[in-house]
């Protein structure tokens, strides 16, 4: 069977018009997937050595380079070693605020500073200025029960330290950003572990359930991590995410492959109206992730969604790339992915400009794209949609953690020896972003309290993960995140030079309030960077639920701001501060905005285009997104 496959899939689309002959015998070696490689020095083989050695120490650290946090922790520690001025002020805020937490927390008079009186005090839910407090996101001390002693003065405690810690990681004289962020970073992984609401004695919600049930929600909690620790080491989903297989669960949208190549897939959906617009839909995912985000269940697809709305959409499905693709870069992923996605677009839809939307990486890759096809077929795309997606990486957030010369050395040498980076690899480092969230609270709920909660689809779909090959995430983090070469016009596509100021299609750009991985004042910057009319929309949520954000499912919000070339540019404050907020889903003015760039209605065009060399290959969602 696969066999026949293969001998269906289509050759390789023909070069671009408008590319020479040395870049048409490279686009063709790519779509071929061979790379001449120069035959190996002695200086390389020796290089090896290196890699063998640093690597050996990067399978124990995560791919964290311990020398680097090393020099970070010297740095911040000689600075502020050497700034009585940050020391008196770490230490003059603890002394103001112990006093406030000793009566606050109801401890007798001779402790507390004031009168005294006993008592809980305010709470921990009305801070008064000066006093710890927990950030806005921080739900570990929400209970009531936090509110009695001695639990009160415990969690004020470790709220007063965090704060101490974040005061000493700030603004120390001297000391590199960078590394100021990293010590900030590894102390908050420290205090997360630490932190009160993690023990059974010390969490009153914990104590009082566990003396409730007589330590029954302690049973059934080391039962639970004791299947966690099974599924993990056989490298098996989660419990739950039986619950959501996909083409039978989710990813149910009905369509046809019909362009199949060692890279990608490409998806054309059925129609679902008489008629739809002129203009097809391309959706570019992130190959660190599978494309069924943008089709979970029915009810939260953005596939149906659009179909549903009169447009012809096409999607494309990466490969699950393994350790003999260590040598696909990411000019494969442009050739193979998009640019065969879009020829084989126009032998379906003849002559029609397609609507291009990317997702996070994937939206990146398609900025790449736009900014190459605007040169060389500029009209090829009618609009272009960046969900989630950076240009400009000067201020990543805190992804920059991970992200400097020595981090990428390391990782470098890591894929290098493995010839990917596993998807557990990757899933490690963002947890970490958000280790409160995604770590010590899942341990609370089903460890120590004894729940489990069911998953939803878009859990099973975030455990159902991916490897990237070495070499395309070693020139993604040089040239994107080190160099940062696609924002200062440096990047190449097949050797020539790309700008993002050639894009000249209307632009819609959404970036999510809570995004730990493409922070929305990072995605904002495509703002300075082109002058096509573009549309900024801030939607709430995160990286994923801010995306997944049907209309309906749950209260949401957005802003949406429309700026033309000659208007004044605005910072991302004063754009957040002249930009109201609207009630509802994003989707909703997003599908307006493909309406209002769109041509006229039209017969949907068939599936496929046989008589062309691109036959209904097998049913959605295909092979790709089955790879494990």
């Amino acid at each position: 069977m696969r066999a026949a496959e293969a001998a269906r899939t289509p050759p390789g689309p023909p070069a671009p018009a408008g590319i020479g002959p040395g870049m048409r015998e490279r686009a063709a070696s790519a779509w071929l997937g061979r790379r001449e490689a120069p035959p190996p020095t002695g200086g390389d083989r020796l290089r090896d050595l290196d890699r063998l050695l640093v690597s050996s120490v990067g399978q124990w650290t995560g791919g964290t380079s311990p020398l680097t946090a090393t020099l970070a922790t010297l740095d911040w520690w000689a600075h502020l070693a050497a700034s009585p001025a940050k020391q008196i002020e770490v230490l003059q805020w603890l002394a103001e605020a112990v006093p406030r937490i000793a009566e606050r927390s109801g401890l007798p008079a001779w402790a507390a500073a004031g009168d005294g009186a006993g008592g809980t005090g305010p709470g921990l839910g009305t801070p008064v200025p000066g006093e710890p407090a927990a950030l806005p996101q921080d739900k570990r001390f929400a209970a009531p029960a936090w509110q009695q002693w001695p639990f009160n003065l415990w969690a004020q405690s470790f709220l007063a330290v965090q704060q101490a810690w974040r005061i000493a990681t700030e603004d120390v004289p001297g000391a590199s950003r960078h590394h100021q962020d990293m010590v900030a970073f590894g102390a908050r992984q420290w205090l997360d572990m630490l932190a009160p609401s993690n023990g059974v004695l010390t969490n009153p919600v914990v104590l009082e359930r566990t003396l409730e049930q007589g330590g029954a929600n302690l049973a059934r909690g080391a039962l639970h991590a004791a299947q966690d620790a099974w599924r993990d080491v056989l490298g098996l989903p989660p419990v739950g995410a039986e619950a959501y297989e996909a083409g039978r669960d989710i990813a149910v949208t009905p369509g046809q492959v019909i362009l199949r190549n060692r890279l990608a897939e490409l998806i054309q959906y059925s129609p679902a109206t008489a008629q739809v617009r002129a203009e097809p839909i391309l959706l570019v995912p992130a190959w660190i992730m599978k494309y069924y985000i943008l089709d979970l269940s029915p009810r939260n697809s953005l596939v149906k969604a659009l179909v549903d709305h009169g447009f012809t959409v096409f999607v494309i499905s990466w490969k699950n790339p393994g350790p003999e693709d260590r040598d696909v870069g990411l000019e494969d992923y442009f050739h193979l992915g998009i640019d065969a996605a879009l020829h084989a677009i126009g032998e379906v839809c003849p002559s029609a400009p397609v609507h291009a939307v990317g997702y996070c990486l994937g939206g990146t890759l398609l900025s790449m794209a736009a900014a190459a096809l605007a040169q060389r077929r500029p009209e090829a795309l009618k609009s272009l949609t960046l969900l989630a997606a950076q240009t400009d990486f000067s201020d990543p957030g805190e992804l920059g953690l991970f992200i400097d010369d020595g981090q990428v050395e390391m990782l470098d040498d890591v894929m290098w020896r493995q010839g990917v980076l596993h998807a557990h690899q990757m899933k490690g480092s963002l947890q970490m972003l958000r280790s409160q969230d995604l770590v010590w609270s899942y341990r609370l709920l089903n460890y120590l309290l004894g729940e489990r909660r069911p998953l939803s689809d878009l859990m099973a779909w975030n455990a159902d993960g991916t490897r990237m090959p070495y070499r395309m995430h070693s020139e993604y983090l040089h040239t994107l995140f080190l160099d940062n070469a696609l924002a200062r016009g440096q990047a190449k596509v097949d050797g020539e030079p790309i700008n993002l100021a050639h894009v000249r299609v209307p632009v819609f750009n959404v970036g999510t309030v809570q995004d730990h991985v493409a922070p929305w004042r990072s995605v904002f910057k495509l703002h300075a960077l082109t002058d096509a009319e573009q549309t900024f929309c801030l939607t709430a949520g995160g990286h994923n639920v801010g995306i997944v954000n049907p209309p309906g499912a749950a209260r949401t919000s957005h802003r949406l701001r429309r700026w033309r070339a000659g208007e004044p540019l605005l910072t991302p404050d004063q754009w957040l501060e002249r930009t109201p907020v609207t009630e509802g889903s994003w989707w909703t003015p997003w599908f307006a905005w493909l309406h209002a760039h769109s041509g006229t209605w039209r017969r949907p065009p068939a599936m496929g285009a046989p008589g062309r060399g691109l036959p209904p290959l097998q049913a959605a969602p295909g092979s790709h997104v089955l790879q494990r």
